[in-house]
């Protein structure tokens, strides 16, 4: 038989999956009588654990939100999954934590797991290969991140001081709209209450985020990860590039994504079959031309070259140099 301490972990197991919880039941899954669920339930919130009974015909028990963390419990699954997500979240970037963070709390659930699992855990970790580099990122400070998100979820004003990529501190207020995590990176997007522009902030250089009274309509445009890929792909660079591609979206995206380029139908010239070729136009911007006569030839399908000329020159260049390379011996 269970003694009574792994009883009352058991307990604190099931109210912990949530929901309501009859004595009835409790009493039947620990294997007790209706009177010992009670002071299991009261030794529980002895332990500072916030347990509150709930009245009526579906009454029982239930967990509150506490004052701080309770001890939780997780079967051997449910805790691989929580290492995995830490480890790929220190790889990607995507943590909202200091690197000692993330390390620590890897650490306590490891040292906990059943002999059997570390080791199959350790087996995994040996085994798992990444095809990027571990995130080197700057992470957003956790309470930014909370208030940002507070905002967004009751259409809240929000106060940010933030450093741009030229070191320039200045403090803005935000209609924020969305959160978006992107290439390892946090972003908010949103309307600058004075501009009225649609803007995009990284989260880790927001300093300071406070939220102010009032409050503003959620837009109905695109949605946020739309708009942000949107503005990566027009983002102002040295090189504005123009082509017509021909081929479908997939085709295209497959070489260059949203965050590089934008797609539209190109219009035919006047008396042109516009139903028997499929014809698209790519635009985006780039700050050097040298990495696109590759992509363009792994595209695979023809294309034109609208502007600019310095590009054309680079695709044939590149044409000559792959000839030149077939024809060795």
């Amino acid at each position: 038989m269970p003694r009574p301490a792994g009883r009352v972990l058991t307990l604190l197991e099931l109210l912990q999956s949530g929901g309501t919880r009859t004595v009835a039941e409790l009493a039947d899954r620990l294997g007790v009588d209706g009177r010992t669920v009670r002071r299991y339930v009261n030794q529980l919130i002895d332990l500072d654990v916030p347990v509150e009974s709930v009245r009526g015909r579906y009454g029982g028990y239930r967990l509150a939100p506490g004052h701080r963390l309770p001890p939780l419990m997780f079967g051997d699954e449910e805790a691989l999954a929580v290492l995995l997500g830490l480890v790929a979240g220190r790889r990607t970037g995507l943590t909202t934590t200091e690197r000692t963070a993330n390390e620590t709390a890897t650490a306590k659930i490891r040292r906990v797991l059943p002999r059997h699992i570390a080791r199959r855990l350790d087996t995994l970790l040996e085994t798992l290969a990444f095809t990027d580099q571990p995130g080197g990122f700057d992470t957003p400070d956790a309470g930014v991140l909370l208030t940002v998100a507070d905002a967004v979820r009751h259409c809240r004003p929000v106060s940010i001081r933030y450093t741009d990529r030229e070191g320039r501190c200045s403090e803005r207020t935000l209609h924020a709209d969305g959160i978006v995590a992107h290439a390892g990176r946090w972003y908010v997007t949103g309307e600058d209450a004075r501009t009225g522009e649609d803007r995009t902030f990284r989260l880790d250089r927001i300093a300071d985020a406070r939220t102010l009274p009032g409050s503003f309509e959620a837009p109905t445009g695109p949605p946020p990860a739309q708009r942000l890929l949107a503005g990566f792909a027009t983002a102002a660079y040295r090189h504005e590039v123009t082509l017509r591609v021909h081929g479908t979206v997939e085709q295209i995206r497959a070489r260059l994504p949203a965050a590089v380029a934008a797609l539209e139908e190109y219009e035919p010239a006047a008396g042109h079959d516009r139903t028997a070729e499929r014809w698209l136009r790519v635009e985006l911007r780039a700050e050097r031309l040298d990495w696109l006569p590759p992509v363009l030839a792994s595209l695979d399908r023809p294309f034109v070259i609208e502007r600019p000329d310095e590009l054309r020159d680079l695709v044939v260049a590149h044409a000559d140099r792959l000839a030149s390379y077939a024809r060795a011996t």
